[in-house]
């Protein structure tokens, strides 16, 4: 068979190899445009883009698919687009974290097969990884679906659940659920070129739905629960990175543990800071042992190397 693969960040990456390591033909990859990235902003490929023109297929960048869009160099995009396609000799297209939307009339020439990372119903849309783990889900997994207008509302053709360990930040989940997800698709695309898959209607039943992680969630309220700050700790591991301020100097979170606190405390309160307890912080309940931390301009620490420069004695976060 011959695969269209549409995709963007590492996610989608690790399918389009899995797919390519099959044998399976891949005359052209759809991926979002470069965008600015690092501390020079300079234009940056997707990780889709680099193995593609690593491997010499064909990549097609459109601003959006939709070409009744009021603007009109993204209508012209999407209708290049949409006539390539059509164009186009394949039998199938793979979508795993594209980030654009299919419209009706690309979702219609072909069949579209979509790589999701989660347990559907639960965590449709844009952050199924993170809110898995900000939530406190046990686990996740991945679900192969066929495509249809909805938001990640097609009827199901495989699903594989994975635990979610109790330290486990979303960097090291999406690994996990990258490298899944990969071995699914292209289970999937061997068994439909085999003959016609079975698929099933998803529940109606635990539908919930992962907004995109935004900036301003960063900022830690430490009148929530240690269990709650925990877990927006991890899911936000390595974006946005969670976050709070102490004397005006806005400090990085990055990971952390359950502690022992004092329940007369101000919620924020830091305990204890020292190089042999940590860097233990009030919560509404319980306490926070932050251990590694990074203040503006400097490296991700662990906590004993964070208060050599940054001392936290007496202090609070807000």
């Amino acid at each position: 068979m011959k695969v269209v693969f549409a995709g963007t960040p590492e996610f989608a990456a690790c399918a389009l190899a899995a797919i390519h390591a099959a044998g399976f033909e891949i005359p052209l990859v759809l991926t979002q445009p470069d965008r600015p990235a690092g501390r020079g902003m300079q234009l940056q490929a997707s990780a889709v883009k680099q193995f593609a023109l690593a491997h010499g297929i064909e990549v097609l960048q459109p601003l959006s698919l939709r070409r009744d869009s009021k603007d009109a160099q993204r209508a012209l995009e999407a209708a290049a687009a949409h006539e390539r396609l059509l164009a186009l000799d394949y039998d199938v297209m793979v979508v795993a974290a594209y980030g654009l939307i299919l419209p009706r009339e690309t979702l219609a020439i072909k069949p579209c097969l979509n790589s999701h990372g989660s347990l559907l119903p639960r965590w449709r849309g844009a952050a199924p990884i993170h809110r898995a783990i900000e939530a406190g889900d046990a686990e996740t997994g991945i679900t192969i679906m066929q495509m249809e207008e909805g938001l990640d509302t097609g009827p199901m053709l495989a699903i594989e659940k994975v635990a979610i360990g109790a330290q486990q930040n979303t960097a090291q989940l999406h690994d996990v659920l990258a490298a899944l997800g990969a071995r699914m698709i292209v289970e999937t695309l061997q068994k439909m070129a085999a003959g016609p898959l079975t698929a099933t209607p998803q529940p109606e039943l635990g539908v919930t739905y992962a907004a995109k992680i935004g900036k301003e969630e960063a900022k830690l309220d430490f009148s929530l629960s240690a269990v709650e700050l925990d877990r927006k700790i991890r899911a936000f591991n390595p974006f946005p990175g969670a976050q709070a301020q102490v004397d005006g100097v806005t400090v990085k979170m990055w990971e952390a543990e359950l502690a022992e606190g004092d329940r007369a405390a101000s919620p924020g309160r830091v305990l204890r800071a020292t190089a042999h307890d940590g860097i233990v912080v009030a919560c509404a309940e319980g306490a926070l042992r932050l251990t590694t931390l990074q203040k503006p301009g400097g490296k991700r620490l662990p906590a004993a190397e964070f208060l050599k420069s940054f001392p936290l004695e007496g202090k609070s976060f807000a």
